[in-house]
Parts: structure tokens; C-alpha cells; sequence
């Protein structure tokens, strides 16, 4: 079979591939904190004797490091981060990090995510916060004080630029390094009162999943044409 049957299957498959993450994208744009994924190019060069043959590989997959706006709900207990970190939250598979910065406050006293999961301080153990007195105040370091006294305070995680995420429930992610506490409060701040907004763009996101459909179909269209040269070829040849 001719190689660039093999180079249009190559490229198929990677669209096929970035197709799935704007679907996704698509699907998330009205999940808070979820970050975009994206997907890098890459290349490989098959070298035989003579002959170079360039193949599209599928790519990396990657999120965006672009922040969702910031949508005031006034209660409390929601909280957005701002800058390069990341909330924990203990799920029964471990912990996990997250944007979604919906949070209650449990008849327990722990501060929960919409999925039920605690939310986590610096040193990965459930906050617990007494229910009686007055609400809270959360300052821009994560304190959590209560008439001039903290009671508790919210972990920040930065998570290694090299590490691998896996994606968890409601947007969250789960990294295969062990995430940093994220100490630098000039580089990341706690907002109360606020919710990140997800980062997908819509208008964006269709453009890209119509360009990748026309470029699907801008291949197939090829491969077919070189199959009908190879079918009409491989007549000829045997009459």
C-alpha cells in the first residue's frame, strides 16, 4: 500500500482525536473552573533507505493555563482562585484538584464540594469549621477567620508544569506528581464570595470543530482518490 494512504490515516486519527476534546470542551463550557483541553502537534518521521515520510502523530493532550471570568454569587462559602494554583478536595479515590470553587457547609462542619467531597488544607486533611457563630470570613491567603480569629485555612496546590492530569469528576483533575502547597501569595489569592467561570469559549470551540470537520473530509476526499488511482491502476496492469 502507498505510504500516503498511511500519512491521511495518521491525520485522521489525530483530527478524530481533537474533535473529542472540543466536544468535551463543548460540553464543560458551563462547568465552573473547568480549564479547556488541548492538544499538541506533533511529528514523526519515519526514515527508510532513500525515502523520509513525514506521519501526524495524535499530540499530547494538555489543558489551557488561561483563567475563567470571575462571577460574584455572594455566598460565603464559594470561593475562586486567582493565579497559579489549585483547591484540593479528598474524593474516596484520593486527592484531587480543582477550579470549582462551589462549596457548603455540612451540618458536620466541613466545607463540601457540589459532589459531597471536604475540601482540604496544606496539609490534605478535611476542614472542619464550627457551625454556630457568625459566617466566616476567607481572606486572599485562604485564612478562614471568625471575629479575628482563624479557625481554619484553605490549601492552595500548584501543580507541577510537567506532570500528567487525569481528568476527575466535575472538571477536577488528578496529576501523576504530587502537587506543591502554593506558598507565593503574590503568584495565587483566594476571592470569597466569587466562582471561576469555565474557560471554554464557545464561539471559539464551533470554529474549531468546523475547521477539523472539513479537514477530516478534505482527506477522506484524498484517500478516496488515491484508492480509485490504485483500483484503476491495478486494472490496467492486469489486462
Amino acid at each position: 500500500m502507498q505510504s500516503n494512504l498511511y500519512i491521511s490515516l495518521s491525520a485522521q486519527l489525530a483530527l478524530l482525536k481533537r474533535m473529542e476534546g472540543v466536544a468535551q470542551n463543548v460540553a464543560n463550557v458551563s462547568t465552573p473552573g473547568y480549564r479547556a483541553e488541548r492538544i499538541s502537534f506533533q511529528e514523526y518521521l519515519s526514515r527508510q533507505p532513500g525515502l523520509t515520510t513525514s506521519f501526524v502523530q495524535s499530540g499530547q493532550t494538555y489543558l489551557s493555563s488561561q483563567a475563567g471570568a470571575l462571577e460574584k454569587t455572594g455566598n460565603p462559602y464559594d470561593i475562586a482562585v486567582n493565579g497559579d494554583a489549585w483547591l484540593g478536595i479528598s474524593t474516596p479515590q484520593g486527592i484531587a484538584y480543582t477550579r470549582d470553587g462551589r462549596f457548603s457547609l455540612s451540618p458536620q462542619g466541613e466545607l463540601l464540594s457540589v459532589q459531597g467531597f471536604p475540601l482540604i488544607d496544606i496539609g490534605d486533611s478535611p476542614i472542619q469549621i464550627d457551625t454556630g457563630g457568625r459566617v466566616p470570613s476567607i481572606g486572599k491567603d485562604g485564612s478562614i477567620s471568625r471575629d479575628g480569629r482563624t479557625i481554619a485555612t484553605i490549601g492552595l496546590f500548584r501543580i507541577p508544569p510537567d506532570a500528567q492530569l487525569r481528568r476527575g469528576e466535575n472538571g477536577s483533575v488528578v496529576p501523576d506528581r504530587p502537587a506543591e502547597p502554593q506558598i507565593d501569595f503574590n503568584a495565587a489569592s483566594i476571592s470569597q464570595g466569587y466562582i471561576e467561570r469555565s474557560n471554554v469559549e464557545p464561539v471559539k470551540e464551533m470554529t474549531h470543530l468546523i475547521t477539523i470537520q472539513r479537514n477530516f473530509d478534505a482527506i477522506s476526499n484524498a484517500v478516496s482518490e488515491i484508492e480509485d488511482g490504485l483500483s484503476s491502476a491495478i486494472r490496467t496492469l492486469g489486462a
